[in-house]
């Protein structure tokens, strides 16, 4: 029955440090400032702009090399072990 309990506690404590998140605008911390721009450029994102990640670091797949499954041709480079 204990362990019940503490099983039953456990999850009730998830739950509750699950719902306290919150969700408000980043700012750098007092006396500190974000990142200077780039030299010669007139551009500085801010810290939403700093946290989203850029089209290259997760590229979309548009064409599926396979759509369906299919039997593989024969590969002759496919050979079985020498000894």
């Amino acid at each position: 029955m204990r362990a019940r309990s503490t099983l039953i506690f456990a999850g009730l404590a998830a739950l509750a440090l699950a719902g306290c998140g919150n969700r408000r605008v980043l700012k750098p911390l007092a006396g500190h400032a974000l990142p200077p721009p780039s030299y010669g450029s007139g551009y500085r994102p801010n810290a939403d702009q700093l946290l989203k990640e850029p089209s290259q670091a997760r590229p979309e797949r548009n064409v599926d090399v396979r759509v369906r499954s299919e039997d593989r041709a024969d590969d002759p480079y496919d050979l079985p072990p020498e000894h």
